[in-house]
């Protein structure tokens, strides 16, 4: 190999912006691959120029395909030298993604022409495949023949080395999302179909996701902003609100330089943390927009997200009216009395409606007009704060009689303790602490944002510092140089040492710091400059919440977390701008500008800023305990119990602003929690509830484990052999009755047959069953295995079935209906499962319903699954299942071919019907009825317990428990008796109780006639054949049933036909029958005998259940 060759092109550190790439190259790249298309794509070397090239002593190097940082670094290489024209016949060349780097190769005689550009990343000879898939394209990967080889240090493989953009989950600008190699495409035998692609690491793209990503990839020359204008900027506009000007002088009169710098310290730590919380989740991976939701929803999920998102939104809507409210009311008040259209509220109605469609079309015109009047405001406001400081080194005689002295020490420790005139502390802070909030403007245009992840943490937490600074600052210079009190008269000022004895007992005098608002306005060196200030404030705050509430709703609309509010996802122009959110903001803001009066809903619109602090810091405090290996932010000062007492210390405030706000908050946050859990959108962020679920699920598991089971405790847990969840509906939804909420249910399903068996698809069925129980609210696991045969099957599952304590203890079968039509070995097989139950220690349960309980062979029924799946936004087909009708032997062959949605199914004939019917019958109500309990022989107490927890469920309440037992005649009341006392020890209802005293009693001859011709052909017949043919015969066919074996078991014969009768007679119209199985000794009674005797037992009844503990005592009337 020649030293060109192992030194392809590498990525360069000072390579162009991705941005910049994207747009280059856009025009020479095809679009990519979709999911039926590969994506590889190689272009054909014609044989002559394949033999033109490997003349050339040069040929490895020139036929080199730079390799752009963009793609998997892989190496596409011609053929070695000296490799023949002929054996290049057919191959192909790899081409790669276009890059920078891509005109400069063109260039080159070597290099391929431009208009040769393809998707492609490897090598692969192509065949067409006749599958049952449709005659799609497949490709084989051949390192062997007819391929040029890839490189990767210096070997051929089609193995990657890890790349950036094989982690993406969208196209958008950042970079393309390329696919690595599959496992299969690594590993599997050659002439082995790979699977078919699909999204690794569980990437697969929700809708929403999807569509962010088709307008992410449309979008070309976007409008982003750095960390100083997109977050800075709006932070400290926001916190900067009119409070600094007109309410600060007024908290220092109250409370005192100390507690006013105590009361800005305690806001600006409520605020630090919670900047610390969200620069923790906003660089725990990229951040998209959506702001304040969309942090907490792929933090917390999309409970805590929708309910948040919802009301943060409603509340920057209703906060660009207070806003606006409050500009228009020292717009009236500057105009004074003398200029009135109306009258003063109509006044403030009419201009506040004037600027805030201003601010609208400020809005609409574009982000980059919005962030251009942001900086403009943001410079009056600096300009008017310096106006003021500067203002307090220029003491003038004339402001004396106001109160203004200049800087003085005198002053200052007059003013350092509290003067509360009708408030306290906490009102003082509850009135405050509104003008430390706003540090989530940043945040709330983070789709905005070039980088979110260093924009946010940087921009928030700077911005909390100066504004808490400045605001220190103007509560220590205003109570240096302002007396609390100041009459207004200039013949008032005495000297400096009589002054505050003079203010305190003068009758007639203004309040300075107490009550006079423009303070700020008077001690500046210019005061329309305040006013202007003012004016910024005011309406910076608005703008910023006019575009932070449209922004957080479309954020929303794209998860459809709401049904019905999908209409405002839709975003417009290159910076997917949310216009008919803002038509609704601005609706809003609007109306409660109409209102004029917001007194009472401020502390509500605080309260809902609060809840979304708390959660967020929350966030992180949930995260760091669920110890998930994907929490693992960049910013690293962060500590999840400072972010709890953050989340705390919130939810504190919000009480001390206004209780019965807090109290409506939380209501509302706790409504919209409940409403959005109960519609299960269909999302899956990987949130920190998730990894706490897990965390929690796997500490009580392991804890479990370390204690001993007792009997106190026991619970039937069930392995149901279902086969797939939904072919045999009565047995899921009776099993599902009893375990709901109770016990462990696992649908086992043993797949057979299979020469070679997918385990691919036997994965992928595994996830798709598993969505299909939970959607159809049955509480169960759904576990498939490969195996020779049922037997081996079921002795895999009843042995690894389950973890710890939470493994099965009782096996639950269908009933064979069929089992005299088919196979006898498979009889011996299904008699084996129950006799390896036993061998385990597992209780075996045997359902039956005359009509059967396989539906599977029903036309419709995997249709059923398919309009589910589909109905959740899934996009797997559920494949067609085609078994044998009433066959418990599971051997449900898998059709290879995916379903479509069936026409209209023909009508069903009669026994469908009724099977299908019967089928549902445990999912209605059962009404006034009896559940028939036939405990004829002590298994521990399993007959008796599953049919009290079955009459304890809400389907089966309104069924009384009738126990049968067995007894003498001669001792029916005392057996009675008996009975009656141990149910009333157990503690269970029941409403009455049989003693059977004619159970020995011989059965009709008619019944016992037909049951020896019903196990006439399954006889061995030994007296009538040689003895060696005998036993070779019953070597091949051991379910034979030898002569000596029925007559040995004569009486046993005969009680399972006479409880038949007695059934018949005493429980015809029962509900359901649960009733003792009838044990067989293994090796002594013939599986054809054992199963003949359950054929016997349960004909022609309603539905029974044969039930048999392992004889370890499940019930107990000790405490």
């Amino acid at each position: 190999m020649s030293a060109t060759s192992s030194t392809t092109s590498a990525p360069t550190e000072n390579a162009a912006p991705e941005n910049d790439f994207l747009a280059a190259d856009a025009g020479l790249r095809p679009p990519g691959p979709t999911p039926s298309q590969s994506r590889f794509q190689v272009d054909l070397v014609a044989e002559a120029a394949g033999a033109n090239e490997d003349k050339s002593p040069s040929s490895d190097a020139s036929t080199t395909v730079p390799s752009s940082d963009k793609v998997a670094p892989l190496e596409a290489l011609s053929a070695d030298p000296g490799v023949g024209g002929e054996e290049a016949k057919g191959r192909f060349r790899v081409v790669n993604f276009a890059d920078p780097s891509a005109a400069v190769s063109a260039a080159s005689p070597e290099a391929p022409p431009a208009e040769s550009l393809q998707n492609g990343d490897t090598v692969m000879s192509e065949t067409s495949l006749h599958s049952s898939t449709g005659g799609q394209h497949h490709y084989h990967y051949d390192t062997h023949t007819n391929t040029y080889y890839l490189r990767t240090f210096g070997h051929n493989t089609i193995d990657a080395v890890p790349n950036i953009d094989f982690y993406r989950q969208t196209s958008a600008p950042l970079g393309e999302k390329l696919i690595r190699p599959t496992l299969s495409e690594l590993h599997d035998e050659l002439d082995k179909e790979p699977f078919e692609d699909g999204f690794a690491n569980g990437d697969e793209l929700t809708p929403a996701e999807e569509a962010a990503a088709k307008e992410a990839a449309e979008s070309k020359g976007v409008v982003k902003f750095g960390w100083i204008k997109g977050v800075l900027v709006r932070c400290m506009l926001n916190i900067w609100g009119v409070m600094l000007f007109i309410r600060m002088s007024w908290i220092v009169g109250q409370a005192g330089i100390a507690l006013s710098c105590l009361i800005v310290a305690m806001a600006t730590v409520v605020t630090t943390i919670t900047g610390l919380s969200t620069s923790a989740i906003a660089t725990n991976g990229f951040v998209r927009g959506g702001g304040a939701y969309y942090l907490i929803s792929r933090s917390l999920g999309p409970e805590f997200g929708g309910s948040i998102g919802l009301i943060f939104a409603f509340a920057n809507a209703v906060a660009v009216a207070m806003y606006v409210v409050g500009f228009a009311e020292t717009v009236v008040e500057l105009l004074g009395s003398g200029v009135v259209m109306t009258d003063e509220i109509n006044d403030i109605r009419i201009i506040g409606t004037i600027t805030v469609i201003l601010l609208l079309g400020i809005s609409v015109a574009g982000m980059e007009w919005e962030a251009k009047a942001q900086i403009f405001l943001l410079v009056v406001l600096v300009t008017a704060i310096f106006n003021y400081f500067i203002g307090t080194f220029i003491p003038v005689q004339a402001k004396e009689s106001e109160g203004f002295f200049g800087y003085h020490g005198s002053i200052m420790w007059e003013n350092m303790g509290p003067d509360f005139r009708g408030e306290t502390f906490f009102s003082v802070f509850s009135i405050f602490f509104p003008a430390a909030t706003g540090i989530l403007a940043g945040a709330n245009i983070s789709g905005d944002l070039a980088d979110p992840q260093l924009a946010i943490p940087r921009g928030t937490l700077l911005a909390i510092l100066i504004t808490g600074l400045v605001y220190l600052g103007v509560a220590v210079s205003t109570g240096s140089c302002i007396v609390r009190d100041a009459s207004g008269n200039v013949n008032d000022t005495v000297s400096m040492k009589h002054l505050c004895q003079k203010m305190s007992s003068e009758s007639n005098r203004l309040i300075c710091l107490q009550s006079f608002v423009q303070v700020m306005s008077m001690v500046s060196g210019f005061g329309p400059v305040i006013t202007a200030g003012i004016f910024s404030a005011t309406l910076s705050s608005a703008l910023a919440s006019l575009v932070s509430a449209p922004k957080v709703f479309q954020a929303l609309c794209k998860d459809n977390i709401y049904p019905g509010l999908d209409m405002f996802a839709k975003g417009y122009g290159k910076n997917n701008e949310p216009l008919r959110g803002y038509i609704l903001t601005f609706v809003i803001a609007l109306a409660f500008i109409l209102i004029a009066e917001l007194n009472i809903i401020a502390p509500i619109i605080s309260n809902f800023f609060l809840a979304s602090y708390a959660l967020i810091n929350f966030s992180v405090f949930h995260a760091s305990l669920a110890n998930s290996p994907g929490w693992r932010p960049s910013f690293k000062y962060y500590n999840m119990w400072v972010s709890l007492a953050g989340a705390v210390l919130c939810c504190g405030v919000m009480f001390v602003i206004n209780w019965w706000a807090a109290l409506l908050t939380n209501a509302i946050v706790l409504g919209l929690f409940i409403y959005v859990s109960y519609k299960k959108p269909d999302v899956n962020w990987g949130s920190s509830t998730q990894a706490l679920t897990y965390h929690q699920a796997l500490t009580h598991t392991l804890h479990l484990s370390g204690v001993e089971d007792h009997i106190k405790n026991f619970r039937p847990q069930c392995l149901v052999m279902t086969g797939y969840p939904n072919s045999r509906p009565a047995l899921l939804d009776l099993v599902n009755s009893f375990t709901k909420n109770v016990g462990l249910m696992i649908c086992g399903h043993i797949r057979t047959g299979y020469r070679r068996p997918n385990f691919k698809d036997l994965t992928t069925d595994q996830a798709r069953y598993q969505r299909w129980l939970l959607k159809n609210e049955t509480k169960a696991f759904y576990t498939p295995v490969f195996a020779e045969d049922m037997r081996q099957g079921t002795q895999y599952l009843l042995q690894a079935a389950g973890l710890g304590r939470l493994k099965p203890n009782t096996l639950v079968l269908g009933f064979k209906n069929d089992w005299r039509d088919g196979d006898m070995m498979n009889v011996e097989t299904y008699i084996s499962m129950i006799h390896d139950s036993f061998d385990f220690q597992f209780g075996a349960v045997i359902l039956r319903l005359k009509e059967g309980l396989d539906v599977s062979h029903i036309q419709g029924q995997d249709d059923l699954l398919s309009s589910q799946e589909k109905s959740s936004g899934m996009k797997d087909v559920i494949v067609s299942i085609d078994t044998s009708k009433d066959s418990d032997a599971d051997s449900s062959k898998l059709s290879s071919k995916a379903t479509k949605k069936r026409s209209p199914t023909l009508p069903l004939n009669g026994s469908d019907q009724r099977l299908l019917e019967a089928s549902q019958q445990f999912q209605k109500k059962q009404g006034k009825g009896t559940v028939d309990v036939w405990w004829l022989f002590d298994d521990g107490g399993l007959t008796l317990l599953i049919p009290y927890l079955l009459t304890n469920k809400k389907r089966w309440k309104d069924c009384k428990i009738r126990v049968f037992i067995g007894g003498k005649i001669n001792r029916i009341d005392h057996d009675r008796r008996a009975m009656a006392t141990l149910l009333s020890k157990f503690r269970i209802d029941f409403s009455d109780i049989n003693v059977l005293g004619d159970i020995n009693t011989k059965p009709k001859k008619e019944h016992v006639s037909a049951f020896e011709e019903m196990i006439e052909p399954y006889r061995l017949k030994e007296d009538d054949m040689e003895q060696d043919a005998a036993e070779a015969l019953k070597d091949n066919e051991p379910w034979r049933i030898t002569d000596n074996e029925l007559e040995l078991y004569r009486a046993k014969t005969n009680r399972q036909i006479r409880l038949n009768e007695l059934l018949k007679e005493h429980s015809s119209t029962a509900n359901l029958i649960v009733m003792s199985l009838p044990l067989a000794r293994k090796g002594a009674v013939s599986s054809a005998l054992y199963m003949a005797w359950l054929e016997a037992l349960s004909r022609d009844l309603p539905p029974i259940l044969l039930v048999r503990g392992n004889h370890q005592s499940v019930l107990t009337f000790y405490s």
